[in-house]
């Protein structure tokens, strides 16, 4: 049996922090899960790290459960940076090829990508990375590996990946201050494409929508490039604050009853629903479902009375959130020309995408085929759809064991050069 490796990644989100570790052998390709844990986060709003302190407490916590379960210590993390004050620039840069015999090399394309990070930002922003779309070699574009070509000029077309600097040191506080020696700061809307995704539906072009607590994260590929991406600040809790005040009920019940009873609508379906009421015709008694006063003092509310509401109503609260989400990531495709054009169509993940009836809706409302996302490494179907960061962050640390080179093709590649920092 080989030498076996520790990976490990960690999920900073909204509602939740999970750290999943696995034990990777360098002669095969895949892991043996040594552990999961999930925890209830605090200090984290919308995916951005707010409470340096909270966090970091949480995850040495988290790590020190971990490192004791498996009898190892724990130095190096895969982690998750997100947040809506994520954004994505394309850039290029432009150098001459320095060799005499004008072939070029490993150093020249690290030379154009360093030019291409030549950004006009604010002083409150800063470039996470740039991801080569293409390179261009004397005028001739669409090349994926210039390095042996010949040639006097090269060229990168890249999309750059900026933050808000004092909420990328807010993640680089938490995590380093919680223990680990070393960790590497992913996008998330990466990870979850890296969870879900397969290489063709990268190749052929698809978007990837995580549907998080406090955020959505989107991601678009074509010909395996990074064309765009960006992170919404809504998410499936902003649903269940919908619910809350239109019920009139506690949060946690308003959690429970789109947990249990939620589900979405097609749009086509409502306007049939408000064609058929202005006709006239009679409508079905409207179906009612009650909740006992009785199960919710088992459940810590021994004030709250039976909660009776409206099924249809529910689903036109759920339906208009999750509609409104759709909508944020269909400006982004329009942005860049990809709106309905995308023939691996809309993978969905993320918690989110459990709620039943959100496939059939994001397909009339994308107008592409769409598909729901379980995570690749996963073997519990729709259960895991909340682990895809966590499992796409776990990918790209055993994909950066096997291979840390790489310049053009394929972003997953280089991840590993994405935010390495350090302990002082």
């Amino acid at each position: 049996m080989g030498k076996q490796t520790i990976i490990s990644a960690l999920d900073v989100g909204s509602s939740s922090i999970k750290m999943l570790v696995a034990k990777k052998k360098k002669k095969e390709h895949g892991f043996e899960l040594l552990s999961q844990k999930k925890v209830p986060s605090s200090g984290v709003r919308r995916g951005v790290v707010v409470d340096v302190e909270k966090v970091g407490g949480i995850i040495s916590s988290l790590k020190r459960e971990i490192e004791e379960e498996i009898g190892q210590r724990i130095d190096e993390v895969f982690a998750n940076i997100g947040g809506s004050h994520l954004f994505a620039v394309p850039s290029r840069g432009l150098v001459s090829v320095s060799r005499a015999d004008q072939k070029i090399s490993e150093e020249d394309v690290k030379r154009v990508l360093q030019a291409s990070r030549t950004i006009s930002l604010s002083s409150n922003k800063e470039i996470i990375d740039v991801f080569p779309r293409n390179f261009i070699v004397d005028g001739e574009g669409g090349i994926k590996e210039p390095v042996g070509m010949h040639g006097v000029r090269l060229e990168a077309d890249v999309l750059a990946l900026c933050g808000f600097s004092p909420y990328v040191r807010n993640s680089h506080q938490a995590i380093l201050g919680a223990g680990f020696q070393s960790a590497v700061l992913v996008p998330t809307p990466l990870a979850s494409a890296s969870a879900v995704l397969t290489p063709r539906e990268k190749e052929l072009g698809v978007c990837v929508l995580d549907i998080g607590a406090g955020t959505t994260s989107f991601a678009v590929f074509e010909e395996d490039n990074l064309l765009h991406a960006a992170v919404f600040p809504v998410g499936s809790a902003s649903i269940t604050n919908d619910l809350a005040i239109c019920l009139k009920i506690d949060v946690d019940i308003a959690e429970r009853i789109k947990t249990e009873f939620g589900t979405c609508v097609s749009s086509i379906a409502l306007k049939q629903k408000k064609i058929v009421k202005k006709k006239g015709k009679s409508r079905a008694k409207e179906e009612k479902i009650k909740i006992p006063s009785s199960s919710l003092k088992e459940n810590d509310f021994p004030e709250e009375s039976d909660i009776v509401f409206s099924k249809n109503k529910l689903k036109k609260v759920i339906t208009a959130r999750v509609i409104e989400i759709f909508n944020l990531a269909k400006k982004e495709l329009k942005n860049i020309s990809k709106q309905k054009s995308l023939p691996a169509g809309v993978v969905l993940t993320g918690g989110g995408a459990k709620m039943p009836g959100i496939r059939d809706l994001a397909k009339k409302q994308f107008e592409l085929p769409c598909r729901i996302g379980v995570p690749l490494l996963s073997s519990n179907s729709r259960e895991d759809l909340d682990l895809s960061v966590v499992y796409g962050l776990l990918t790209l640390a055993q994909d950066s064991e096997e291979d840390s080179g790489g310049t053009g093709g394929g972003i997953f590649r280089k991840i590993k050069k994405i935010f390495k920092v350090f302990i002082p």
